[in-house]
């Protein structure tokens, strides 16, 4: 009677035992396909700039056209053939300001609506930046993922993508079941590592082993501009260079380091190291000596190139035999958040003596929106004279907006970002107006609008630092420390939200706690919100 008793009181433990392990698992029946659900936003926003972000700006992409974003998913290929896929909703904007709150409902409600109309999943490949600011809310990514879940369920198994300069909370932490980021700034292995996200999932959903059984998270209280932890160069290089060996362990899935991104003012703005795996003790060790060694090398993080005033980098490509002298116009850097508008520095240049003569350096200017002179130019046409003003209509803090006279020297449209591109020559500058804000990455952006960067006697651009098309053509590079809603001078810009202390702001700030903190697993996390 008594061995009875025991052997019922048992059955609640064993059932709750039962449902633990079948959340844990992948719902795939044996010789079929998994299903995998593809989703997710993207966007890197600055809370600094006054700009914001509406739901246009992400292009969002619907069912089969998803597939167009990722070579590996090109038809016929192994990956495209391991499962079966459902793409759902994606969109990425190219940097700027804080999502609107009507946009992002209006992006999540959809992706949302479209998981929920395919259901069930055995996976969800889930493709984020991991630094989108939205008005109103403090963990964009974090209140997505939730959502989805919400949708999804706990047994889906969450493979999440995303940039080093993303940030990852623990909301974030939790409903992600594999994790990664890129391990290359700038991002040359972006689709490697989003590829990675994909195979990583396939083959725990494929292998039956579901999710990790262990995630070891490690805030790191160091926050630096992208221009000051560049993988080319030391500390950043070696750092980084750590990362695949670590993940390669026996018993780990995957690791990275996360920078967290500096230009917003909410209290995840950090770094982070994780580090998923099924073994606990090698996910524990893994994780803190990444940690331990991001921090002992905190104070040898310096720019990727020598950084100076405007005035210091124009007297310095004035002299300079080398072309193109790039001069990199950081402050207002639109591939790290900035409106892409501030005509300070441009304005700044065309004053100058050297800049005012047909006879001056070749110098070639990249980029100010400007509607109303990209109008005027379309109805003037090439070889025309145009005027009209550029820049400064999102942010006018530094200037107003730069009255421009000249020549149309070439017109493009149907731009992605830009959708019209002109270039007005003045004197003996070329500058590129556009329709709507747009970086220019490589040479090809150049040469499509009859320009020859590589005979510029100056190139001035609106990046940090230079992604590769452009390093490689330089003939000497300095960063200018110049204004805007990206300032790579963080001392100087009012925090008030993030969390202190953190280093290089709080440079005398006392060794944090590294050790790992073992996040629960999905289903696990899933009552605590």
């Amino acid at each position: 009677m008594c061995y009875e008793m025991k052997k019922i009181s048992y059955l609640p433990i064993l059932a709750a035992l039962l449902v633990l392990q079948a959340c844990n698992q992948t719902t795939t029946k044996q010789g079929s396909k998994p299903r995998i659900a593809i989703a997710g936003l993207a966007i890197e926003s600055s809370t600094f700039s006054p700009a914001t972000t509406d739901t246009a700006a992400f292009h969002p992409k619907r069912g089969e056209e998803i597939f167009t974003n990722y070579p590996f998913f090109a038809q016929g290929s192994e990956l495209r053939e391991a499962a079966e896929w459902v793409p759902t909703l994606t969109g990425k904007s190219i940097p700027g300001g804080a999502v609107t709150r009507e946009a992002y409902e209006a992006l999540v409600g959809e992706l949302l609506d479209s998981l929920a109309n395919n259901l069930p999943y055995d996976g969800l490949f889930f493709d984020i930046h991991g630094a989108m600011s939205v008005v109103g809310l403090d963990d964009a990514e974090g209140d997505l993922i939730t959502r989805v879940r919400e949708v999804v369920g706990n047994k889906t198994v969450i493979s999440t993508s995303m940039d080093l300069h993303g940030c990852v909370t623990e909301p974030l932490a939790g409903y992600s079941d594999l994790i990664t980021c890129y391990r290359l700034a700038p991002h040359e292995d972006a689709m490697e590592s989003k590829e990675r996200a994909v195979r990583n999932l396939v083959d725990r959903l494929v292998a039956g082993t579901g999710k990790p059984a262990y995630k070891a998270l490690i805030p790191v209280p160091i926050l630096l501009a992208g221009e000051q932890t560049s993988t080319r160069i030391e500390p950043g290089k070696s750092l980084y260079a750590a990362v695949e060996p670590t993940a390669a362990q026996k018993g780990i899935v995957d690791a990275g380091i996360w920078m967290g991104y500096p230009w917003a003012d909410e209290p995840r703005n950090h770094a982070n190291v994780m580090v998923v795996g099924d073994d606990k003790a090698a996910v524990k060790a893994a994780a803190e000596a990444l940690a331990r060694k991001f921090w002992d090398v905190r104070r040898e993080f310096d720019f990727v190139a020598p950084t100076t005033t405007l005035d210091s980098a124009l007297a310095k490509a004035l002299i300079s035999a080398k072309k193109p002298f790039i001069i990199s116009d950081m402050g207002d850097n639109p591939t790290a958040g900035g409106a892409g508008d501030v005509t300070k520095t441009l304005t700044d240049v065309l004053a100058k003596p050297a800049f005012a003569s047909p006879n001056g350096p070749m110098f070639i200017y990249a980029s100010l929106p400007g509607p109303d002179l990209v109008e005027k130019a379309l109805k003037a046409g090439i070889g025309n004279p145009v005027e009209g003003f550029a820049g400064a209509l999102v942010d006018s803090r530094f200037a107003p907006p730069l009255k421009l006279s000249g020549t149309v020297h070439a017109i493009r449209e149907g731009d992605r970002d830009a959708e019209v591109e002109v270039v007005v020559k003045t004197n003996n500058n070329y500058i590129i107006v556009t329709k709507k804000r747009k970086p220019y990455h490589n040479e090809k952006d150049f040469t499509d609008l009859k320009l020859s960067p590589r005979e510029a006697d100056i190139l001035m651009v609106k990046i940090g630092y230079l992604v590769p098309e452009l390093y490689d053509i330089r003939g000497d590079w300095v960063m200018a420390l110049t204004v805007g809603g990206v300032d790579p001078n963080l001392s100087t810009l009012p925090y008030k939200r993030i969390q202190r202390p953190m280093f290089p702001l709080d440079k005398d700030m006392e060794d944090p706690d590294l050790s790992a903190r073992f996040i629960p697993l999905s289903h696990e996390y899933w009552p605590k919100r």
